[in-house]
């Protein structure tokens, strides 16, 4: 990997030299079909032939471009052949005596992927059938063919692909199959090359058609298409798809004043994605678990409906103007994730998405935001690994936080004007933060610079927090909101009064007010009668932690389920959530809370969040001598709600999902075997083939399912995600040899495909099973930066990570991790990093266990 890495200023000095006109990529893929690759083989590769235009404002300078490739056949620079062996490094190709204007040819044999990095093979073990997708963000077209790999280096692009007899070829721009076999494409618009896409093999294809009259008179005219794999076909929902993608494109067209630039909008469902999807312009990709083979609940929907917004915004915000350097990454990320629920919201049938964002999506920054790898949202971005790990919850999560309350501050229409003005001025170029705050300066009128500097310059989250006194009458006297941590930035917030009527927590008064520095009255409030609970930051204007006083904080432990607003309630448990974490509320009440309130909740994102909360509670936070009990109180409680939900209810099935991860006990267990062979029944709970492999999972860990009843579950389900499920089962068994298979199928071989490895990596890491693989801590630390080193950087990332000895929760892991820090100081800087994300989180979960342990014995 070291090799591979492009550095900020390497980027800058090669765009201050060259303008790249044009690329011309001719692929043939031919190959990827026919014949098994052999261990020892080498990787199966493909053929690519790149012809680049470009000039050079320094004649007789020397330059590279960038290419991962096995071999190179022939280098071309201006006619003149260069020896492929003395100019080409493996990841680099050196261009000396560049000329003013210069055309160079490079045709190589690259590989196909097998970690989702580049050109990503797929092989459908259900019917053999082979499919290709790529995915670059943010360096990996280079492993495709050759590039000049950095963001502000626009061209046109044109591709032709050979590809075998029967399969489609798509790309950005539209295209069409020769008689000879080859597929061409038209040039697309200047883009960035980690933006440009190939999607090719057997897919399932479905079309459709947007059309809008601009305000000109005109007609837009969009074709759309949506494909997954054949064997994915039938559980494809395309029409519902298309239904968001068309309410998408009526919300920007509206909102944005500039009409979808890219021609046509194809969307591809894609297997063995590692991430949740690109927005390569025209032809968008996904990862397939976006197809739903079983049953979901809204949640689900609601999740692909904002993916699907999220990346239709970058066609703007990121494709149409793109940041200079991965610096600004987040002037795409943030709007893209800000966007994606705001158009949602306003657009489509998830008129809730705001409570999801508040619970879930901002849950994740505020993680991020604690670390010690912690950055501004506008970050320091010094080469390409650490462009890969600032896809973080800050860039996306706490970013568009930021610009939610941006719009709190400056105001909508101010901010859309913005942003309309930011597309015209700056359409196909490149821009920084300076771009951006100069067109919000003239249309809020406001010192933007200020605001961007306390915001998106600086780290950390404050804690805001109500303070008020209260005459003899009861009613407040005075009630101020304190703000602590790191820099005290401006808010604009609205504070809530809540008291109890009846069954209910209603608000009876409200007030928004500009929080500056480290106390600010609410004079607005003063003469209100005493509240039983005061929500600071109601309604979820802005980026903060929330804190109670002792009368709040009591009133949520009795009434927290009669709190009728589901943004409200959804603030109040991630409050509650940021309080166990920060090891004040103990990790047991939180769990007592969930068990005696979740049964309640009416937003399906807010419980499945509030399921995961409680199982990290469980398993890193809780006291080791009540895990146990509280694993036994847990799983009782998901029982008796999975018995008391709606039959068939989207209530029902998470509740059985719930069950099923938290079982553990003789009698549970027994139970998840009953429902899977049928000799017990939920009334309306439907055990389709995806909650199958969730309640075989657990028997799997606990060993009551052995290697032959997960043989027969995949006998039942011979398909590519049940391949995925059967790996996870069989590395989850309680046994020292298959723990050691799977520990080497992981980190001595890389003969697994990245979803492959992250099933078992899934299955190794058991809760139930932390004296199992406790000999693995010593021998993480031995492997790391060798893994680091020899794999792929997405690998690397998920065995770094996915590895991490965290169920050893002792100080003598902590001290381990320190020691290896200390002894690696001089180790790559991604890595390092993300051994300290991994080193802060076992440092909390000490602390909360030290919390914990101090709670009363009954306290849950």
């Amino acid at each position: 990997m070291p090799g591979e890495n492009l550095s900020r200023d390497e980027a800058r000095t090669r765009a201050e030299l060259l303008t790249v006109e044009a690329y011309h990529v001719a692929l043939d893929v031919r190959s990827a079909v026919g014949g098994a690759e052999e261990p020892g083989e080498g990787p199966r590769t493909f053929r690519s032939v790149t012809t680049v235009r470009f000039r050079a404002s320094e004649p007789g300078a020397a330059t590279f471009a960038d290419l991962v490739a096995p071999s190179v056949t022939a280098v071309t620079l201006n006619g003149r052949p260069l020896d492929p062996s003395a100019v080409f490094d493996g990841t680099r190709i050196a261009l000396d005596g560049v000329e003013e204007e210069n055309v160079l040819v490079v045709d190589a044999q690259c590989a196909y992927s097998r970690t989702g990095e580049g050109l990503h093979r797929f092989v459908d073990p259900e019917d053999g059938e082979v499919y290709l997708y790529t995915q670059y963000e943010p360096a990996d077209a280079r492993r495709v063919f050759a590039t000049f790999e950095q963001p502000d280096l626009k061209a046109p692009f044109r591709f032709e692909v050979a590809a075998p007899e029967g399969w489609t070829v798509w790309s950005g721009a539209e295209g069409a199959r020769g008689e000879d076999g080859v597929w061409r494409f038209a040039e697309t618009r200047p883009i960035s090359t980690y933006i440009t896409a190939i999607v090719a093999g057997p897919y399932h294809y479905e079309t459709d058609v947007y059309e809008r009259r601009l305000p000109d008179g005109t007609v837009l005219r969009i074709p759309l298409g949506a494909m997954c794999r054949k064997g994915l076909a039938r559980h494809f929902d395309a029409d519902d798809v298309f239904l968001v993608t068309k309410q998408g494109l009526d919300f920007f067209h509206e909102h944005f004043d500039y009409p979808y630039p890219f021609g046509k909008y194809d969307q591809a469902f894609v297997p063995e994605y590692n991430i949740g999807a690109m927005e390569n312009p025209g032809c968008v990709t996904f990862r397939e678990e976006f197809v739903f083979r079983g049953k979901v609940t809204a949640a689900s929907y609601e999740r692909r409906a904002n993916v699907i917004l999220h990346e239709m915004a970058h066609m703007w915000f990121g494709d149409l103007v793109t940041m200079e350097w991965w610096d600004d990454l987040w002037l795409k990320e943030s709007f893209a994730d800000f966007m994606g629920s705001f158009s949602m919201v306003e657009a489509t049938r998830f008129t809730n998405g705001w409570v999801t964002f508040a619970n879930n999506r901002k849950a994740w920054a505020y993680r991020a935001d604690q670390l010690p790898s912690t950055h501004p949202v506008t970050a320091d971005i010094r080469d390409l690994e650490a462009a890969k790990l600032n896809f973080d919850g800050i860039t996306y999560a706490k970013g568009a936080s930021v610009l939610k309350q941006l719009v709190a501050y400056a105001g909508r229409e101010p901010f859309l004007e913005g942003a309309r003005r930011y597309f015209k001025r700056h359409a196909f170029g490149n821009t920084t933060l300076d771009d951006l705050l100069a067109v919000l300066e003239e249309t809020s009128g406001r010192d933007m610079r200020e605001w961007a500097r306390a915001w998106l310059q600086t780290s950390g989250v404050n804690t805001l927090t109500p303070e008020a006194e209260y005459g003899g009458d009861g009613r407040v006297a005075e009630l101020a909101v304190v703000q602590e941590g790191g820099t005290l930035r401006p808010h604009r917030v609205v504070v809530g009064l809540y008291r109890v009527e009846g069954a209910k927590l209603v608000r009876y008064a409200e007030a928004g007010v500009d929080v500056v520095g480290a106390r600010t009255p609410v004079p607005e409030l003063a003469g209100a009668e005493r509240p039983d609970l005061v929500l600071v930051n109601d309604e979820d204007l802005t980026f903060c932690k929330l804190r109670f006083d002792e009368r709040s904080l009591a009133t949520l432990r009795e009434h927290l389920g009669d709190i009728e607003d589901p943004l409200a309630r959804a603030l109040c448990w991630s409050a509650l959530w940021n309080l166990t974490r920060d090891a004040v509320l103990p990790a047991r009440d939180f769990v007592g809370l969930v068990l005696r309130f979740a049964g309640r909740e009416t937003d399906i994102g807010v419980l499945q969040m509030l399921h995961a909360w409680t199982r990290t509670a469980l398993v890193h936070y809780a006291a080791p001598g009540w895990r146990e009990e509280g694993g036994r109180i847990t799983a009782a409680g998901a029982l008796a709600e999975l018995r008391r939900a709606e039959p068939g209810s989207q209530h029902q099935l998470t509740w059985a999902r719930f069950f099923a991860a938290t079982a553990s006990g003789e009698a549970d267990l027994r139970l998840l075997a009953e429902l899977l062979d049928g000799t017990s029944v939920v009334e309306g709970l439907e055990v389709d083939q995806e909650l199958r492999w969730a309640f075989l999972g657990p028997l799997a860990a606990h060993g009551a399912a052995d290697e032959s009843v997960i043989a027969a579950e995949l006998a039942r389900d011979d398909t590519a995600s049940g391949k995925r499920h059967e790996v996870r089962c069989l590395a989850a068994r309680p046994s020292a040899a298959v723990k050691d298979q799977a520990w080497a199928a992981v980190v001595e071989s890389d003969r697994l495909s990245n979803a492959l490895v992250e099933a078992t990596i899934a299955g190794f890491v058991q809760p139930s099973q932390r004296e199992l693989v406790a000999p693995y801590a010593a021998r993480y630390f031995e492997a790391i930066e060798r893994v680091w080193a020899e794999r792929s950087i997405q690998i690397g990332m998920d065995v770094v990570s996915g590895l991490y000895p965290a169920l050893q929760d002792t100080p003598e892991t902590l001290a381990a991790t320190d020691a290896w820090l200390a002894a690696h100081e001089q180790a790559a800087p991604a890595l390092r990093r993300l051994v300290l994300e991994a080193r802060d989180d076992l440092a909390r979960a000490l602390r909360a266990q030290a919390r914990d342990a101090q709670a009363p014995a009954d306290s849950a």
